[in-house]
């Protein structure tokens, strides 16, 4: 099986050679089989779709890639790197709790079926950055073997080669859940009950009487140790902080991507691993011990920061004193999908070229936060030609994303093998439809059909970011003809 790659910045994929446009255009280092040639046409195969490309926009080579997804309020991060690994950061909520009903595993599930034309998802690793369900919940919906949620996937296996976690957990506390212990330390307060490798996690949800994982959390791990690998046998489960240094598998050398572990940075209590506690509650800590990934590849640097907040990213500033550099970056996945809680000297330090916000439309989180956006633009770094901007570029998924609404025409139900009801025209404003209450709604509610829109296009909110160690190339879908917005830069490292 030949395959090649797209050279140019972006190629049409035609009907035929020479011919019009199929609607689908494809991006620099878009992977393609190659299914014959014709003049100067190359017939191929990509996403799913036939056509034909110029033979000049091929040659091109393989890149790493890193694919934002549309998740609404979350996080889920597709890395593909040049030698077709591939490693997901997060899943977003569960689609029961989904506005559009997709996230992370639906994008998956389209990248390896109808992209790479497999049957089997082949992950090489999964990382829950932390335990927040807006960032684990997709995972369930990818590993669980509930009919319900594998009816979703065209694909018939899933198989990941390690499942990676930050180590702070939810516990069951009689009726109710929590972080767990904790205790005073020469370097402030600790948390003391890390989950750890397969076997502890086998052992807290077993029937022993030590203290058990909770609700969603527990339900994931449950699918994780039912999880088999690519050669068939249990997928290892690991705890990473710093002191991995590197994500196994993906160390420097040989001029392959690296993935370095910054965080949580761990500390020792009583002779075991403990993780700082910060003040302010729950979703405080849940979020400040965020695992924060950075990949290198050549001179490229890409920053991944799950829900870091101001108090952890604070800490990490006089954690890494005197090494600061190490947060410089190229791309960064914004933290905690532009809120406001965000320090300042950090997002100095970062300095990214492009930012990256991953956010929804759920009520009351209101992100990306007005002050964050600008924060993100002041301290980003600024590079100029002729009197234009470069960089920095500021992206979200909710805003990259578009809906088509259109207005309600004819109602048709099949009436049995021949017989079809129709409502048209007036006749709509006898008949209403219902939705229930959702998260984020005050109440269910109901519409006369001649007064309900119909959602007849949706564009997703995908940012994609690829580069060769050198050029970075970051593009979103335009609505109008299903095209990309491409913009370009240089590495700086």
């Amino acid at each position: 099986m030949a395959f090649d790659y797209v050279k140019s910045d972006e190629a049409d994929l035609l009907a035929s050679a020479g011919g019009k446009g199929t609607g689908m255009t494809l991006l620099w280092g878009d992977r393609v089989k190659v299914l014959g040639t014709s003049g100067s046409h190359v017939k191929v195969k990509a996403r799913g779709k036939e056509g034909y490309v110029r033979q000049s926009e091929l040659g091109g080579q393989s890149l790493l890639e890193f694919y934002f997804i549309d998740v609404g309020q979350g996080d889920g991060v597709l890395i593909r790197t040049p030698d077709h690994r591939h490693v997901l950061v997060d899943g977003g909520f569960a689609r029961k709790m989904q506005q559009t009903g997709k996230n992370a595993a639906d994008f998956v599930d389209w990248k390896f079926v109808k992209d790479y034309g497999t049957k089997t998802i082949a992950l090489d690793a999964v990382i829950t950055s932390h335990n927040d369900a807006d960032h684990y919940g997709g995972l369930w919906d990818l590993l669980s073997d509930d009919p319900e949620a594998s009816a979703e996937l065209d694909a018939t296996d899933v198989t990941v080669d390690a499942f990676y976690h930050a180590g702070l957990s939810w516990w069951k506390n009689g009726n109710s859940r929590t972080l767990g212990s904790h205790t005073d330390t020469n370097d402030g307060q600790m948390w003391t009950r890390i989950l750890g490798d397969r076997s502890d996690v086998l052992a807290a949800l077993g029937p022993s009487s030590g203290r058990k994982l909770a609700g969603e959390w527990a339900k994931l791990f449950e699918c994780v140790t039912k999880t088999k690998t690519s050669n068939g046998g249990s997928t290892p489960i690991r705890r990473l902080s710093h002191e991995q240094v590197f994500l196994p598998g993906f160390e420097p050398g040989n001029g392959g991507v690296a993935i370095k572990v910054l965080a949580p940075v761990e500390f020792k209590a009583g002779g075991k691993p403990a993780l700082r506690r910060f003040s302010g509650g729950d979703s405080k800590n849940t979020n400040g011990q965020s695992i924060l990934l950075r990949v290198d590849y050549g001179r490229a640097r890409i920053l991944l920061t799950g829900d870091l907040n101001t108090a952890s990213q604070d800490a990490l500033l006089k954690d890494y004193a005197g090494q600061v550099q190490e947060f410089e970056c190229d791309v960064v996945k914004a933290c905690h999908h532009g809120s406001d809680d965000v320090s300042y000297k950090f997002l100095q330090a970062m300095r990214p070229a492009v930012t990256v916000i991953s956010s929804g439309d759920n009520e009351g989180h209101d992100h990306p936060r007005p002050g964050i956006v600008a924060a993100s633009a002041t301290t980003g770094y600024l590079t100029l030609e002729d009197d234009h901007i470069v960089s920095p570029l500021i992206y979200s998924t909710e805003l990259a994303r578009s809906y088509k609404f259109s207005k309600t025409a004819t109602l048709a139900i099949a009436q049995g093998s021949s017989a079809t009801l129709e409502l048209k025209g007036k006749a709509l404003a006898g008949a209403k439809v219902t939705f229930p209450k959702k998260s984020g709604q005050e109440k269910a509610g109901w519409k006369t059909l001649d007064r309900a829109l119909v959602l007849s296009g949706l564009v997703y909110g995908l940012v994609n970011v690829r580069t060769d160690g050198e050029k970075i190339l970051c593009a979103t879908m335009n609505e109008s003809d299903q095209s990309w917005q491409i913009k370009t830069l240089k590495s700086r490292f």
